[in-house]
């Protein structure tokens, strides 16, 4: 038996637009989370924590992106979650474009540009969300952390997900990690544009599963519409 869970209908076959969604968003995701680092202005938690882990150890943060992605799945073990090929790629891709974005773009020293960056950074993430899950290949590591505690502990998706994002924040900013204007507006910002580009790149004759990745609120993750 394969431990990688299949998803949606006719499971024996890959239809080609689902996995140039997936590719695409995880791509696109990347590429968001280096602009947003590049503006300077303050990342989303688990880059936080990534960014502060890579100024004590000297790796870079995409490496540190990958290598925490695998070590989140091994805690899916005594979870009970089973990984999707959307969730394998969601490790290995994140980072090596993150690494690849942060390379390629110089860094802003400007104001008046790292505003218009973080902006376009959090429009992007939130796009590349849209796309990846309507894929339905499986949740990312860090949302499968979130909706398997939901189901052990019982806990609504929303406690749950704010304790995580809480500590994961709190001990990258320990760390070193950029905690900012940026944080906030990502925080703010990635549930209303998650939704949105959830339902624009929705596949058609496909349901919109919802997600979990930005919670509204509920105890179960089928009330929860989230990116990673």
């Amino acid at each position: 038996m394969s431990i990688f869970r299949e998803t949606g209908p006719g499971r024996g076959g890959l239809p080609a637009r689902r996995l140039i969604q997936l590719f695409a968003g995880l791509t696109l995701y990347g590429v968001s989370m280096g602009l947003m680092l590049r503006a300077g202005l303050g990342l989303e938690p688990w880059s936080v924590l990534n960014q502060g882990i890579s100024r004590h150890t000297g790796l870079s943060i995409g490496t540190v992106t990958i290598v925490s992605g695998a070590l989140i799945l091994l805690l899916w073990i005594p979870l009970r979650q089973r990984p999707g090929l959307g969730t394998v790629s969601n490790v290995v891709i994140l980072g090596l474009v993150m690494d690849a974005t942060l390379a390629w773009m110089p860094q802003l020293h400007s104001l008046t540009a790292r505003i218009p960056l973080l902006a376009g950074a959090v429009l992007l993430n939130g796009a590349a969300t849209g796309l990846y899950i309507s894929a339905d290949f499986g949740t990312g590591p860090r949302d499968g952390l979130m909706t398997g505690l939901h189901r052990r502990t019982g806990r609504p998706v929303r406690l749950v997900r704010t304790c995580i994002e809480v500590t994961v924040l709190a001990t990258g900013f320990l760390l070193g990690g950029s905690v900012g204007v940026g944080t906030v507006v990502y925080a703010l910002a990635i549930g209303p544009l998650a939704q949105f580009f959830l339902r624009h790149f929705a596949i058609k004759d496909r349901p919109v599963k919802p997600s979990p990745v930005v919670a509204r609120g509920g105890a179960s993750p089928e009330h929860a519409i989230l990116p990673e």
